[in-house]
């Protein structure tokens, strides 16, 4: 079944990637973006018939409200993405990440469908286990887990939503991050062959930017059996720590050094283990290994040299 589906952000890390997908599959795909990175990242979709993109801003109510009218089905990945540009600017982020998203919520007919992406950095270090189910209590530290916790609680009272709550994404994007931490790692690892890892120990876990997209196409086909819930979305064998990422990436570049700081603090307090059963239990599977993204991260990485892909 073919939908109008509007995607918020859509020329962002996972929209470039997304974008693409939900037109091979038939639907139809509007963007709107503000490009505040300066990218091009959906030039190779122009060409498709059933492609529109407006530039603009999610916060400016005359801007959106044209946009959700015509939409079945809203997928808002327009946000600051991550705690330090949350950081950077408090200001920008709230208004998009949390006061844009209920003018959003508050515009749509209850008939309308929204898949959005949320965050399991909203566990903080889970229970005494360090292990994370969705209906674990939720501890978010940074003010990007803050905003988004409150967001999903909004989300999950419209009559029609999903809320994925993603690992760390990584993998290759037409809009490139960098920042990402495997993302990240694997950058060092290709250009400086060497890292310095602070609470080496603390696990989190992952997940590739195209089976996010799968993840969401999958809600789509299954809407009907999985609105009104939330689920974990990352790799059930990849819930890993930062020296056991190096361990695996170390296999494919043998020369990368990683050390462990006797002293300092990971200013991301994320520790913790995450189940991924309930999303799996309808039938979804990531296809992409952690293993598998390094190689094709560090293929990527011959072609970029540079700083110019994070977010900060």
């Amino acid at each position: 079944m073919s939908f109008n589906i509007l995607v918020t952000g859509g020329a962002g890390y996972l929209g470039s990637t997304m974008v693409p997908d939900l037109l091979a599959a038939g639907h139809r795909v509007t963007v709107l973006d503000n490009f505040m990175y300066r990218q091009s990242s959906l030039n190779h979709v122009c060409h498709h018939p059933d492609f529109d993109i407006v530039r603009g801003d999610i916060r400016i109510e005359s801007t959106i409200r044209p946009l959700l009218a015509k939409a079945d089905i809203v997928i808002p990945l327009a946000a600051y993405v991550g705690a330090p540009l949350c950081s950077q600017d408090p200001v920008g982020a709230q208004s998009v990440n949390h006061d844009a998203i209920l003018t959003m919520l508050k515009l749509l007919s209850p008939q309308q469908r929204v898949l959005m992406p949320t965050t399991n950095s909203a566990y903080g270090s889970g229970d005494d286990n360090n292990f994370c189910t969705e209906e674990s209590p939720l501890r978010p530290i940074s003010k990007y887990a803050i905003d988004k916790v409150e967001i999903e609680r909004h989300l999950m009272a419209h009559a029609n939503a999903i809320s994925f709550r993603l690992a760390t994404v990584f993998g290759m994007s037409p809009r490139m991050r960098t920042d990402l931490l495997v993302n990240d790692f694997v950058y060092r690892a290709a250009h400086d062959r060497f890292v310095v890892l602070f609470e080496s120990h603390f696990k989190r876990n992952y997940i590739h930017v195209r089976d996010v997209s799968r993840a969401f196409q999958h809600g789509i086909a299954n809407f009907e059996t999985m609105r009104g819930q939330i689920y974990n979305v990352g790799l059930s064998d990849a819930n890993v720590s930062k020296y056991e990422l190096c361990e695996h990436i170390k296999r494919q570049v043998p020369d990368f050094v990683f050390l462990e700081a006797p002293v300092g603090k990971d200013p991301d307090q994320r520790n913790y283990i995450v189940s991924n059963a309930k999303l799996e239990a309808t039938g979804y599977r990531p296809v992409v290994s952690l293993d598998a993204g390094i190689t094709e991260l560090l293929k990527g990485y011959r072609m970029l040299k540079n700083n110019q892909y994070g977010n900060v």
